[in-house]
């Protein structure tokens, strides 16, 4: 079971390394990077590089560990108990399995992506520990151990907005995914635009890349924002030729696409006055 990258995801050869080194190693896979540089969709094309499910659990601020083994309905079964139901003795019947129990529970091996895990509380990872350790967790209400049938190929992303715990932090395989250099990028371009002009295409990368080289910007365009912005240059037929004539009148057509804040733009405008 190898990954190679998929015909839509041009994996780097270091991050397919660390992808099947964490298969081999059946540890979860850490990944960080810039915003946009694709940790979220490496997940997506694991699975469908290797043809397996795809579980995700998305975490928010609010999100509890306990929240992605299982809930415990107990308002529905006091409830029910009311209405005199007959499933109200069965109370497995008010279990709600998490993505983990999902992905855990099922008949082949899957791909579980845990999402931006950084943005919940600090003690979340560490509340993980046994469950990505040794795959199990004890349900109490059923009183029984829920083990893994099969082991999943974890991947968690993390946008480095909060350190995580070093006992956590030991169980994984890190990976940073760094800004592609310019001849993966126009793979990347290639991928998602296979008919645009090549002269658009290296017009775009030049301003592209001199926007992200400059010094003093809160947030430097990501590849998906480059993306977007070449999108929108083909929406309004904007070609090689006036994309470079914009430039040399101090101009970023559709500037909207790749810098995202007010500061930034001041910054752009008064290096273009100058």
């Amino acid at each position: 079971m190898k990954f190679t990258g998929t015909d839509n995801y041009i994996a780097a050869h270091d991050l397919q390394l660390a992808v099947n080194a964490s298969i081999a190693m059946e540890k979860p896979l850490l990944i960080k990077g810039e915003p946009g540089t694709g940790k979220t969709l490496l997940a997506h094309e694991i699975a469908k590089g290797l043809n397996k499910k795809l579980f995700t659990w998305h975490i928010k601020s609010t999100t509890k560990a306990q929240q992605g083994l299982y809930d415990y309905d107990a308002v529905s079964r006091l409830r029910d108990s009311q209405l005199g139901e007959e499933k109200v003795h069965d109370i497995s019947n008010y279990i709600i399995k998490g993505k983990l129990w999902e992905a855990f529970d099922a008949d082949e091996r899957v791909v579980l992506l845990i999402d931006e895990i950084d943005k919940a509380d600090i003690e979340f990872p560490n509340d993980l520990l046994l469950e990505l350790d040794k795959m199990e967790f004890f349900c109490y209400e059923l009183n029984k151990t829920i083990k893994a049938k099969h082991r999943p190929i974890i991947i968690i992303s993390s946008n480095n907005e909060k350190e995580l715990p070093d006992a956590f932090l030991r169980r994984c395989f890190f990976h940073y995914i760094s800004f592609p250099d310019r001849a993966t990028l126009t793979k990347i371009i290639e991928v998602h635009y296979p008919d645009l002009e090549q002269r658009l295409t290296q017009e775009a990368m030049e301003q592209f890349y001199a926007i992200r080289n400059i010094r003093g910007l809160k947030k430097k365009p990501s590849t998906s924002e480059l993306l977007d912005w070449i999108k929108l240059l083909m929406v309004g037929k904007i070609n090689a030729d006036g994309l470079k004539e914009a430039q040399e009148q101090g101009r970023v057509p559709l500037v909207g696409a790749i810098i995202k804040n007010e500061q930034d733009l001041a910054l752009l405008k008064h290096l273009q006055k100058n």
